[in-house]
């Protein structure tokens, strides 16, 4: 097997994840570490990691990157990265400004190089056969999320991590929005109200959501890092080591004909014949079991495939991410507004702040 010479631009906390999965994969060559700050090429370096201070100095054999910068970022090196004819993955957001995102993707579609966000969590199999099971829920009514994860006290300690921009919308929110999108289909329009009442910063701590889809359902989500619960993403899928694991569902799927939980995949539905109604108890089906795997590592192999010329329907394309941004920001914009806003009235230069 061919494996895909492929290097990381960005050697910090993320960057590090990508570069362990790239080392673990059969189907990726890591070539080199983009790090631009000496002190962290010195710890790279350490390690025994092929780092190097600029894309400039990557083996010239490199064929693909992932960007894992930070987001402003996230454009220079994705067009860097595209002019030397390189595949791209960049971590999510796809860029600072929907402008700069826009920007990118043009110019990957103008050169016909596959480029992608970084939104992993489609990979997991739990992810995937939940977009396939909600085929048997009938006509989707709606959907409900809860996402709540208290942060340590600490963890504002950093001065940015108290400023505009820091807050579970910008932080968090993206991840729940593409997972939505992917699960039900385009998103048009939202309304959020903002609270910092619990920790009284600038930034919002719990945000409340309602959605519009194009197919007629309806969504929510309630958003919290003050708030202490089970439920999120997180703690649902034990993705993230250190966060602690509960194993409870933290979305609901309602349809004409069913229902489904998620991550567990736990189906509602029907129990007998005739009409699905109020009187008649539905059937429960209890979840099915999934291999635990890295979704990281799923990602950036569905990626050497695209690649070497295979075809993907799950990976997060750069329109995809370009959606979950802007709805995102339309999250953001409405919160501060007070008012509806769909996802076209974004200003291409807004940054959420």
């Amino acid at each position: 097997m061919t494996k895909l010479p492929l290097c990381v631009i960005g050697g910090g906390s993320i960057g590090m994840r990508h570069i362990e999965v790239s080392n673990l994969s059969d189907k990726v060559d890591l070539t080199a570490i983009v790090e631009p700050f000496e002190a962290r090429r010195k710890e790279l370096a350490g390690m025994g990691l092929p780092v190097v201070a600029s894309i400039d100095e990557v083996p010239e054999r490199t064929r693909a990157t992932i960007i894992a910068t930070p987001t402003q970022d996230h454009c220079a090196s994705g067009l860097a990265a595209l002019s030397r004819g390189w595949a791209v993955i960049v971590e999510k957001p796809t860029a600072g400004t929907l402008d700069d995102a826009r920007k990118l993707v043009a110019e990957a579609e103008a050169k016909g190089i596959p480029l992608f966000t970084g939104h992993h969590r489609r990979c997991h199999p739990f992810s995937i056969a939940a977009r396939e099971a909600l085929g048997q829920i009938g006509d989707l009514v709606g959907i409900q999320g809860l996402w709540s994860l208290r942060k340590h006290n600490t963890y504002y300690d950093a001065e940015w991590r108290r400023m505009p921009g820091a807050g579970p919308l910008l932080t968090n929110l993206t991840h729940e929005i593409d997972l939505l999108r992917f699960f039900v289909g385009e998103m048009s329009e939202v309304t959020a109200m903002l609270s910092s009442a619990r920790r009284g910063f600038v930034i919002e701590d719990t945000a409340a959501m309602a959605f519009r889809f194009d197919n007629g359902a309806l969504g929510s989500i309630l958003i919290s890092d003050a708030g202490a619960s089970p439920w999120s993403f997180e703690a649902a899928s034990a993705e993230n080591p250190i966060i602690a694991a509960s194993g409870q569902d933290y979305i609901r799927i309602v349809g004409t004909e069913g229902a489904l939980e998620f991550p567990s995949l736990t189906l509602w539905g029907r129990s007998g014949p005739g009409e699905i109604e109020w009187s008649k108890p539905l059937l429960r089906n209890d979840a099915p079991s999934f291999a635990k795997i890295d979704p990281l590592l799923a990602q950036v192999e569905r990626f050497a495939d695209v690649v070497g010329g295979a075809e993907d329907s799950i990976l997060c394309t750069g329109h995809d991410g370009i959606a979950a941004m802007e709805m995102t920001l339309a999250t953001a914009l409405s919160g501060k507004q007070g008012r509806p806003v769909k996802a076209c009235d974004v200003p291409g230069d807004y940054t959420g702040v």
